[in-house]
């Protein structure tokens, strides 16, 4: 065998090790993908409720929302708080970069207008790249992306719910990855304070109703009084929406991120199938080549001898 066939030969091999590992890696995220979809599937009704009640309660309240510093709209937006819901791996294809492009996209926007921009990350790959571009993040949430627990969205919410009761932050948004399906995710952008302008007050959302299974009945609502009034029951209300809104998206992430993954690993996979019979034709050439020129040589030095 001559130097070039050996080196073609172990290239097949190392694409071939390359092959498993990233078969692996997608049976994996398959499994995992599995799970996560489970917990979204079991979140759905309690969050489609808990946004459905706060929303209802801010209707019934009206201009009365503004007693509770949670419940407060500030006067101006000067200083908007974005949080970027990213994944601890990478290996994903586009799950990463498109939240970290939007993200700053959006930044951008706020200190064209003049705000100041606070970031926050969640998982490793997003806190790198903002600390990397020169935007360190002032919170960092990171080692539990692929499992995350209701404790961890809990921390979350608590911090951005300080971060705006404290005059920190006018305004809260977070980006994340909605979970279609395991070939199709897309970016979501959403307001969660001030609750006067949240996304949950703009209609009914995607996330709320579910074509196969609606958490929100069609037609008009049924009359509601309220003890105690709307806005107390607001100010136990917003923190829970708040915390339920962040866990969903980090479950929405989560099956994004597994998805993503599953596809990424599966197209590897088949482009080092495609190598790997690109190569072994190159080699088969190759050893022909060398049979050819051998069985050329024996015949030259046969009629030689004639």
């Amino acid at each position: 065998m001559s130097a070039s066939q050996r080196d073609v030969k172990n290239r097949i091999g190392s694409v071939k090790n390359i092959q498993k590992i990233t078969r692996a890696m997608e049976m994996v995220a398959a499994a995992r993908l599995r799970r996560a979809e489970q917990r979204i599937e079991a979140l759905r009704p309690y969050a489609g409720a808990i946004r459905r009640m706060t929303r209802q309660a801010a209707e019934a309240a009206g201009t009365e929302i503004s007693g509770l510093p949670i419940l407060r709209e500030h006067d101006s937006e000067d200083t908007v708080a974005l949080l970027l819901v990213t994944g601890d791996r990478g290996l994903a294809g586009a799950f990463n970069s498109q939240i970290i492009r939007a993200g700053l996209r959006a930044g951008r926007e706020h200190e064209e207008a003049g705000r100041k921009v606070a970031y926050s990350a969640v998982g490793r790959r997003g806190a790198s790249t903002l600390t990397f571009r020169g935007k360190d993040p002032v919170g960092r949430y990171v080692g539990f992306t692929d499992r995350p627990s209701y404790a961890d969205a809990r921390e979350i919410a608590e911090a951005l719910i300080a971060t705006y009761v404290d005059g920190n932050a006018d305004r809260v948004e977070v980006f994340y990855n909605g979970y279609i399906s395991p070939l199709s995710q897309e970016v979501r952008r959403e307001t969660l304070l001030p609750l006067q302008q949240a996304t949950i007050l703009e209609g009914t959302e995607h996330d709320d109703t579910d074509p196969a299974h609606p958490d929100e009945p069609t037609g008009p609502h049924p009359l509601v009084e309220y003890e105690p009034d709307p806005e107390q029951i607001l100010a136990r209300l917003v923190p829970d929406y708040v915390e339920i809104s962040v866990f969903r998206a980090l479950l929405e992430s989560t099956a994004s991120e597994h998805g993503a993954r599953m596809t990424a690993m599966r197209n590897a996979s088949e482009n080092a199938g495609e190598l790997i019979e690109d190569l072994t034709l190159e080699m088969n050439r190759a050893r022909q080549a060398e049979i050819t020129q051998e069985i050329m040589e024996v015949v030259a030095g046969a009629e030689s001898l004639t």
